[in-house]
């Protein structure tokens, strides 16, 4: 994807507000005014920008509506399962949910550091990089993530729980909303959820849940001031909806579907489709959770940029060396694309499981590795991770000090238990049947 030329617009707009406290202190007169006109000026602009006419061939391959992404998915066995298998669903939900747990709690202290930030820190540290354990030390230790969690918490030392974050936050969201509203909640209903239970949120979550408290419809959340629409926020959200429908792809994409629409447009909701799909089918295969990947493309259009993007991803990872040399490919082909993209980042999510395999110490270590939006991406991994070997394939150094709490932000639900958590997917998964 060639993105126009990057534009130094930030850095002017940089120096002339410098420049006009400077002027202003030396006495200058008429700053105002220059100030007014260049903001003008800029408004004007931007409404251009947002005014320009999209290319249609590229909207009619990636439409938003759910009936038109359908009819462009391509033939498949869309359910895996034809019946509940209750034995393997236990292990594999618990080796998911924890997993998601771990990659989660091991990114999170470095989220978008770069690689030699990374490596330099654990230098000093005297870590192994990448990690096969949680990092012994952080730095800004006594500060609050999300108002909950001190950051001394994401050690191995110091961890009293799984500690809090986003990633997790809406993993447990979204079995609240299944439970409140029913496995065939709407995305109207995610818009209550979030009024009901969201504090706060970040890009285009934070767009959509503010445009909710004005009185927006939830259905036009993603389509009013949202620059962020194909960001990874909903990719994020994904894996309640692979937990609550084992097998079933095509019903945890489309979960999953009304739960991004809310946020996101175009290739943002296809990330959230793609992952609920791999986690769902995770459940069903017994090898190597690249069949899962695989079969979660059927569930997104084939013709749009994440698909493509995943294609070149399931080609390319057999070939990629390391976590250093996954990071070079994805930066040459995806050159200026936001590091919090959905595509990019579901490119090193692929490239980490086909490095590790069967090592879940690699997958998430060399995962992290790899940087960008690295507390998501460790996160994804490690879940497909454990839907697809269960939880005998994680070595119990990454959940012993989770002590069977998971902590959260959401108001009136600051805390879950890890058991109370593995029976309530199970009872409300069991209605997908």
């Amino acid at each position: 994807m060639g993105y126009p030329k990057q534009s130094n617009i930030g850095h002017i707009i940089y120096l002339m507000t410098e420049y006009a406290k400077l002027k202003h202190e030396y006495g200058a007169k008429g700053i105002d005014e220059i100030v007014g006109e260049t903001e003008a000026l800029l408004n004007g602009q931007l409404q251009k920008l947002l005014d320009l006419e999209e290319e249609r061939d590229t909207a009619a391959r990636e439409p938003n509506d759910l009936e038109s992404i359908r009819k462009l998915r391509n033939p498949a066995d869309r359910a895996l399962w034809k019946h509940f298998d209750a034995l393997r669903y236990k292990n594999r939900l618990k080796g998911a949910l924890i997993g998601r747990f771990a990659g989660c709690t091991l990114g999170v202290p470095v989220e978008g550091w770069s690689i030699d930030a990374m490596e330099s820190w654990a230098k000093w540290i005297g870590d192994e990089f990448p990690n096969r354990h949680y990092w012994s030390a952080v730095s800004s230790p006594n500060a609050l993530q999300y108002g909950n969690s001190i950051r001394h918490m994401y050690t191995r030392d110091g961890m009293d729980g799984v500690p809090v974050d986003d990633d997790i936050t809406y993993t447990l969201l979204g079995l609240l909303i299944a439970e409140e509203y029913g496995v065939g909640f709407t995305t109207e209903n995610v818009g209550e959820a979030w009024l009901k239970y969201l504090p706060c949120a970040c890009t285009a979550e934070e767009v959509a849940l503010n445009n909710l408290k004005k009185g927006v419809s939830a259905n036009k959340c993603a389509d009013i001031g949202n620059p962020y629409a194909q960001w990874i926020g909903a990719d994020i959200r994904s894996d309640p909806f692979g937990y609550l429908a084992p097998g079933l792809p095509e019903k945890a994409a489309e979960m999953a579907y009304n739960d991004a629409y809310i946020s996101h447009r175009r290739n943002g909701i296809y990330g959230e489709m793609y992952f609920s799909a791999a986690i769902a089918a995770a459940f069903a295969y017994t090898d190597h959770p690249i069949d899962a990947l695989n079969a979660a493309l059927n569930e997104i259009p084939n013709g749009c940029a994440l698909y493509k993007d995943l294609v070149w991803a399931l080609e390319t990872g057999s070939k990629i060396r390391d976590y250093r040399h996954a990071r070079e490919v994805v930066d040459e082909r995806f050159t200026g694309m936001s590091a919090v993209h959905t595509n990019n980042n579901a490119a090193l999510v692929i490239f980490g499981l086909m490095l590790g395999k069967d090592d879940f110490d690699k997958v998430i270590g060399h995962t992290v590795a790899m940087g960008l939006d690295n507390d998501c991406t460790g996160a994804t991994a490690g879940s497909i991770f454990g839907a697809a070997y269960g939880t005998d394939a994680i070595p119990s150094k990454w959940y012993e000090k989770f002590g069977n709490k998971v902590y959260s932000y959401m108001t009136g639900r600051e805390e879950f238990a890890i058991d109370d958590l593995l029976k309530r997917f199970e009872a409300t998964a069991l209605k997908n049947f």
